[in-house]
């Protein structure tokens, strides 16, 4: 796949940037790229403010629009394809292989699931995401009111989630229920990262077991919240990580000395099943993804 087209990233500027020079503004906000590479781009004219080019000392004011005409550039490798699961006039449900992501980001813009299902349909997006190498069902609205209804009942947790995981150990009971807090934790590379954490938000998880392997079983999963990373977090937390997870270990926080990010590979997890009420009508609405054969 070529590289990209390029892409504009547009930020409408708040109360708290007013009076900041726009090279300031850029290097305090975006720090992924360094001055030096933010004063290049200003002085190529790929800095915009209010549709014109300005000087990297330009003094920036509220509600005054900043774009950054990023040119093409070439993605990291990902699965092009997903199956579909279900479709009709309001819904597209597909399964999105592992190694894929969700919605842009990290490098990744048109090697998205959304790039691949806005190329076969382009009324249609996500209404939630997984991580990149979690793979499974993702549900896809095609309508405005299908987006709103279905965006007000993740947020209300009112759709019941269920995955499919291989964890390490051997635990004692077939039922657990998880209730540790999640939120933000000490990391060395990204500064912070989600993870189990006594100040963090409530989260819940329940989880049966469904094999026992060697050292290893395979769970269902059902999140009742939704927080960041919540199935490997509560997990790692319970004393039992995700095989080959590179990040959380035992007590769901990042293991010692790391420096994997969420987004690396090595876990097994598969988002095998999705209720929710189907919008219009109201009735329940249950899809389902079979999971790859090491979850099987």
């Amino acid at each position: 796949m070529p590289a990209n087209t390029g892409h504009d990233y547009e930020e409408r500027l708040g109360a708290d940037r007013e009076g900041r020079a726009l090279l300031e503004h850029l290097v305090e906000r975006y720090p992924h790229s360094s001055s030096t590479a933010w004063r290049e781009r200003i002085e190529d004219g790929r800095v915009l403010v209010d549709g014109r080019s300005v000087r990297a000392d330009h003094v920036v004011q509220r509600g005054q629009v900043v774009v950054w005409r990023r040119p093409a550039w070439d993605e990291p490798e990902a699965p092009l394809g997903f199956a579909i699961l279900y479709k009709d006039a309001e819904l597209l449900a597909v399964a999105k292989p592992a190694g894929l992501p969700t919605l842009p980001g990290a490098g990744f813009l048109a090697r998205t699931l959304l790039g691949l299902v806005r190329a076969y349909d382009p009324q249609a997006s996500p209404v939630h995401r997984l991580g990149r190498f979690t793979s499974g069902l993702v549900v896809c609205a095609r309508t405005g009111r299908a987006r709103a209804e279905l965006s007000r009942q993740w947020a209300a947790r009112t759709v019941r989630k269920r995955y499919r995981a291989l964890a390490a150990g051997e635990p004692a009971q077939d039922e657990l229920r998880i209730d540790v807090p999640i939120g933000p934790v000490p990391h060395a590379v990204l500064g912070a990262v989600h993870a189990a954490s006594p100040s963090g938000r409530p989260a819940s998880t329940r989880v049966t077991v469904v094999a026992r392997r060697p050292g290893a079983f395979l769970c269902d999963v059902e999140i009742v919240t939704g927080r960041p990373h919540q199935v490997r977090i509560h997990l790692a937390a319970a004393g039992h990580p995700l095989v080959g997870d590179p990040l959380y270990g035992a007590g769901g926080i990042p293991l010692p000395g790391t420096r994997a990010l969420p987004g690396d590979p090595g876990y097994r997890l598969h988002a095998a099943e999705v209720t929710f009420s189907r919008p219009g009508s109201g009735g329940l609405l249950t899809l389902a993804c079979a999971p790859p054969s090491e979850l099987r």
